[in-house]
């Protein structure tokens, strides 16, 4: 797929050219999980596959949307909608979402039609949704000159997917789409937006980043995120702090302590005191991370992402079995380090690998899941690409 053919699919749903072609990359987050919504610190980076949304200002009001990877035809709204959150369902709650959050906050924007195409893969951990939504924000940007800025469009379209779409996540992925830099990691201070890129150093290491989709699709909007995001709010009210980013990592011990006098009994069907540990020390992989990165040495990476890992399975319980089986392989089969990415339950995995050993480790993830009888992973290497662009 290319923005060509983006523009060219376009001009058969619509009859019409477009304006121009947006694009906005997945991501992989390479260390930080489900820190994002305790306001803590994330390290993702921008996969090189994209969201492309062709698009075309209307002077009619009208709001017309299609996808080429959904069923159903052009989904049309009329002047002013969606009025309200639950209006859309589907696919199309996420640019239509796009389109209520900017209205919502003051922005002029007018009718359009857009055309999405999509190469980053559905339910893969690897952010799809604030893909589109990103791309969606971009393109009504440049249609109606709204002048936004990349960490306000980031914030906007986290509004859509909380107040519109329904899952409460934090703004990470919305702003690795927005903001990544090619060829880096973006260290990203979820509470006051601080950005900075960092560089990855892999190739020169002569080390790759395998991707590993287990093929097991997830969906954080039916509660599992939900509740682990409550219990994580409760424990840090029983702290007496803003947010667990807030518990400096020297005092977990004692804050564990604090979590259990205070009654540490499951709440919202997770226990406290595990999402507390959890969460301060993945803040604390993830400045480990950022300096061994630039001090230039990726490699000493490997174990922070194994140790994240058994963080979120058995800290968070944010895993599963075919999850823990491409970590456990990948490790096993010579990768420095590996974890699964993002908000768990299916999803996608990471793995940094000695590019001699590329092969050598796919394959052996690929067979433990043939072995084991789980459909076949799709395992591929990324490298750090662009954040939204425009393309034509």
């Amino acid at each position: 797929m290319t923005a060509a053919q983006a523009a060219r699919a376009f001009g058969e749903v619509y009859g019409t050219p477009c304006e121009g072609v947006w694009a906005a990359p997945g991501r992989v987050n390479l260390i930080g999980e489900y820190t994002d919504v305790n306001e803590g610190l994330v390290m993702p980076l921008a996969l090189p596959r994209l969201t492309w949304v062709a698009a075309r200002a209307r002077p009619d009001g009208r709001l017309r949307l299609h996808s080429a990877a959904a069923a159903g035809g052009v989904v049309e709204l009329g002047p002013g909608e969606p009025a309200a959150p639950g209006a859309v369902r589907g696919w199309a709650a996420h640019p239509a979402g796009v389109a209520w959050a900017l209205r919502e906050a003051g922005y002029p924007v007018g009718g359009a039609d857009l055309h999405v195409e999509s190469e980053v893969p559905l339910g893969a951990g690897l952010s799809s949704s604030a893909a589109l939504q990103v791309a969606t924000a971009l393109a009504l940007d440049g249609l109606h000159g709204l002048g936004l800025g990349r960490p306000e469009l980031a914030r906007l379209a986290q509004r859509a997917e909380n107040a519109f779409v329904g899952v409460p996540c934090g703004i990470m992925d919305q702003t690795a789409a927005a903001c990544c830099v090619e060829g880096h990691a973006l260290h990203l201070d979820t509470r006051s937006l601080a950005a900075r890129p960092v560089p990855l150093g892999l190739a020169a290491a002569g080390l790759r980043l395998l991707v590993m989709d287990t093929r097991v699709a997830h969906e954080l909007g039916e509660g599992a995120y939900a509740r682990r995001r409550a219990g994580c709010e409760a424990a840090a009210r029983a702290l007496g702090v803003r947010a667990l980013r807030d518990v400096a990592y020297e005092r977990l011990a004692e804050a564990l302590a604090e979590v259990e006098a205070a009654g540490g009994a499951e709440r919202h069907g997770v226990r406290p005191g595990p999402l507390v540990r959890h969460v301060v020390t993945e803040n604390r992989r993830v400045e480990e991370t950022a300096a061994l990165l630039d001090a230039g040495d990726p490699r000493a990476v490997g174990p922070l992402l194994t140790a994240g890992h058994a963080s979120l399975r058995d800290d968070f319980a944010v895993s599963c079995p075919e999850l823990d089986l491409a970590v456990a392989t990948a490790v096993g089969a010579g990768a420095l380090g590996a974890r699964m990415t993002g908000g768990g339950f299916g999803g996608s995995a990471v793995a940094l690998v000695e590019e001699a050993a590329v092969t050598e480790v796919g394959e052996a993830v690929r067979a433990a899941f043939a072995a084991a009888g789980h459909r076949l992973p799709h395992v591929f290497p990324v490298t750090a690409g662009p954040g939204a662009h425009r393309v034509v």
